[in-house]
């Protein structure tokens, strides 16, 4: 098996609303999936289900090549970390206490423990009470707590939720020494600029309907970014090529929607009747222009 979870028609209705529709996932192993979606998509929903936290209305989910059902539940699960909403620690007890009650409650040995806080660089803070922690080594301890019986797939839901920039770029090194080591990591995020830079396979989710599922290159490819024409004379090179919906921005004609044959057709056209062109180029686009276009302009 080359992915480590895939669903299968996987839905789930609230009375008349449907807040996951139909979803097949596909994520990788070893892979950083980025899990995005505007707010209200069913992104949280569908990570619950993932874990069992919410039981699916249709559909079927696949730990590992095995489906995820009463049989399978244990075992699979025990394949799997999270961090969903709230770190689960108690903030009264010190890091070391809750890290010492997740040993307990999942029979783990000192070694998985002592790796797992030392993966996340929290060794120096153990003694310390929770209450006392910054809300990036909160995020850490419950990350902790999600590492140390070494799962195959890790489960996080806005991780980088309330960081500063050095917590998110912690957090961004993190999950990719993860992936590099082997685990499957799968983050939902509104920081679309932090999932660019850390995923390496993406899946979109709006209306609990996933629009795309696959590589940043392969998303970037189904976009068409905005043509630009410098000219000598935009208000004439606008006139003429009204038609292919040109609009003048400063000294240039911006174009949308057009492929390299398009584009190519259209300059000529433009020489032909003796605008002159001083260069074509296409706008930069960032995973946020890309996303705001395919949900339709809505945010996360």
């Amino acid at each position: 098996m080359s992915e480590a979870i895939t669903t299968h028609g996987l839905g789930k209705t609230y009375g008349n609303q449907a807040v996951v529709q139909n979803l097949d996932l596909r994520v990788p192993r070893g892979c950083v999936y980025g899990f995005l979606g505007p707010n209200g998509s069913g992104k949280s929903t569908t990570m619950k289900m993932l874990l069992s936290l919410v039981r699916p209305t249709s559909g079927d989910v696949h730990i590992m090549g095995r489906q995820m059902q009463r049989s399978t539940r244990r075992d699979l699960l025990g394949e799997m970390g999270s961090l969903i909403e709230a770190p689960p620690a108690y903030v009264h007890l010190t890091g070391r206490e809750n890290m010492r009650l997740a040993q307990r409650l999942l029979d783990l040995g000192d070694g998985q423990v002592n790796r797992a806080v030392e993966v996340v660089r929290l060794q120096d803070h153990l003694d310390k009470r929770v209450r006392d922690y910054s809300l990036g080594m909160k995020q850490r301890l419950g990350i902790a707590m999600a590492l140390a019986r070494e799962p195959q797939i890790l489960i996080l839901d806005e991780p980088t939720n309330g960081l500063d920039p050095a917590g998110i770029e912690e957090m961004r090194r993190l999950l990719k020494q993860l992936a590099d080591r082997g685990t499957t990591v799968m983050v939902s995020s509104h920081l679309l600029g932090e999932i660019d830079r850390t995923a390496t396979v993406l899946g979109i989710l709006s209306e609990g309907r996933m629009l795309f599922q696959g590589t940043r290159e392969q998303l970037f490819a189904r976009s068409v970014p905005d043509v630009l024409i410098d000219t000598s004379d935009p208000d004439q090179a606008t006139a003429l090529t009204a038609r292919s919906g040109a609009v003048r921005d400063g000294d240039s004609v911006r174009i949308p929607g057009l492929d390299h044959a398009a584009t190519a057709h259209l300059v000529a056209y433009l020489v032909d009747r003796r605008v002159a062109i001083h260069g074509v180029r296409r706008e930069d686009q960032s995973l946020e222009d890309v996303f705001m276009d395919l949900t339709g302009g809505r945010g996360l």
